[in-house]
Parts: structure tokens; sequence; C-alpha cells
């Protein structure tokens, strides 16, 4: 902090003792002055006319040099609209190459009632911007007297991550929610781009959590048929991908709001899936 608000630690630390503050103030007037007593209301960019030229050694997988801001991540998260509103289902591993770091990581960020938020990339940046994004939703409905539509949500996020492309941001977020045009479902990436679909899935482990919700997906599915497909898609994707795992963790959004539906691990299902699969085709 003491360096985004160039000043020294000690003069720093006397916003917190007056007399310290007033005595170190005296030997450094030009940094006191510059001193900012509130958070910092943005990052600070490379001293650079070009911050994506300065950082580009460090960003391009071609570059020679050994220092990189890309890193190895995985997940598996998805979501889909149907009849009944929009399931919203994710995993919970972090990983950090080759280590598990966690298998009880939060994936969904509860933006507000009525707004869900989905992290698939790097925990911090997705973790980060979309608690931004909840604060800008909030301000919103106190100045306008009404909630923020699903579309403008998503459309605030991806603005604020395009203004940082190409810095090194790793996000694959979908945001979902229930505004006056009924459900949405809309997926937002750290390039800025946004599309809306009736299907999304995000994640290393995507690719399998597709083949399930291809094979089962339809919009005339019953609550407990929903439920059950993002289930089964998020396990088969933990089952095959590495990088996926812990539990599921499974979320529906309403006319009335969201609904967290079950946390199941995916040690359990596993075997009863075994089970199903045993009963119907015999054993394997």
């Amino acid at each position: 902090m003491a360096h985004y608000c160039r000043a020294k630690p000690a003069v720093f630390a006397g916003l917190r003792d007056k007399k310290v503050a007033s005595k170190a103030a005296a030997d450094t007037n030009d940094e006191a002055a510059e001193l900012h007593e509130g958070p910092v209301s943005q990052f600070d960019l490379p001293q650079s006319q070009d911050p994506v030229q300065f950082l580009a050694p460090y960003t391009s997988t071609n570059a020679e040099t050994n220092v990189k801001i890309h890193f190895a991540h995985g997940t598996t998260t998805l979501g889909f609209k149907y009849k009944g509103g929009v399931i919203i289902a994710v995993d919970s591993r972090a990983t950090a190459g080759s280590y598990i770091a966690s298998q009880t990581v939060k994936k969904v960020i509860e933006i507000n009632p009525y707004l869900l938020g989905t992290m698939a990339g790097g925990a911090a940046d997705c973790s980060y911007w979309e608690r931004v994004l909840a604060m800008q939703c909030r301000l919103y409905e106190l100045r306008n007297g009404e909630r923020i539509s699903v579309s403008a949500a998503s459309k605030i996020l991806s603005n604020i991550v395009w203004n940082y492309r190409g810095m090194g941001l790793s996000m694959g977020t979908m945001v979902c929610g229930w505004d006056k045009k009924g459900p949405g479902l809309f997926y937002v990436d750290s390039d800025g781009t946004r599309l809306t679909n009736n299907i999304f899935s995000v994640g290393s482990g995507s690719t399998y959590a597709y083949g399930v919700l291809d094979a089962g997906y339809k919009y005339e599915l019953e609550d407990e048929e929903a439920y059950q497909l993002g289930r089964r898609a998020i396990y088969h994707a933990t089952h095959r991908d590495a990088y996926s795992g812990g539990q599921v963790n499974l979320y529906h959004m309403k006319e009335s709001g969201w609904v967290k539906i079950s946390a199941d691990n995916v040690g359990p299902l596993h075997y009863q899936y075994q089970e199903e699969k045993a009963a119907l085709y015999g054993p394997q």
C-alpha cells in the first residue's frame, strides 16, 4: 500500500499514529503531500505509455524470459436455462499446477439474491472482479431504485475486464439471474468477450460436461431432472479431468431468487452412478 501511495513505510504507518506522521512529514514533505488516506481506487499501472507492450515479455508464450504470468489452472463450471429457471453447477477443486491446493473452493459468487457468478481461471481474478461487480450492482440499485438486469450486470463486468486485456487476467465466468425479462445467462471472459446462450460450460473439464449436457438437455426438463443433469455433468467432468474434483455445488435460479440445492462429494456420486450403470447394463 505504501508503494501505491508513493510514501515511505514509516510515513504511511503514521496515518495510524498522528505523532509519528507529523514528525516524519518534516523530512518528507513532497511524499506526504501525495498520501491517499482512503482505499486505493485503482491498481497501479506500469510506468509505460503502453502497459500491454510493457508486460509482453511476461505474458507471451514465445518470450525468452523465464518469468511467466500465465499459469496452469483447471475447473469445471456449467449453467443452462430451462423452463424452471437457470441451473448452475460447479466443482470445488483448486489446483496450483499438479498440486491440489483445495477441495472446498466456493466457485459460485453470490452477487445478490437475484444474481450469481461463477469462477473459472484464476481464483483471485474471478473472486475480486465479481465482488467489484457486486458493489456496482448495489450502487445501481441505490441510484435507480430497482434491481439491475442480468444483461447490464454482465456488460459492466465485460467493460471492466476489457480495460485490462493483455495484462495477464485469467477469467472465464458466467453471470446468471432473473430480471423483468425472465431468466438470463451470460458468459464473460478476461478478453471482454460477452455471450448469451441457453447452455454454457467453462473450464478444463467443460468438454466432458458438454457431452453429458448435449445428451440429456431439453428446455422442458422438470426441476429434479435438471438437478440430476447438472450434477451428473459435473461428476463426469471430475472423473475424467484431473484438475476438477471435490464436490458438486448445485444452484437453482428461480423468479424468487437463487436457492442452493445441494453440495455432493464426487466420491459417493461415483459409486452411485456405477451401481445404476451396473443395474442397467450388468457388471463391466
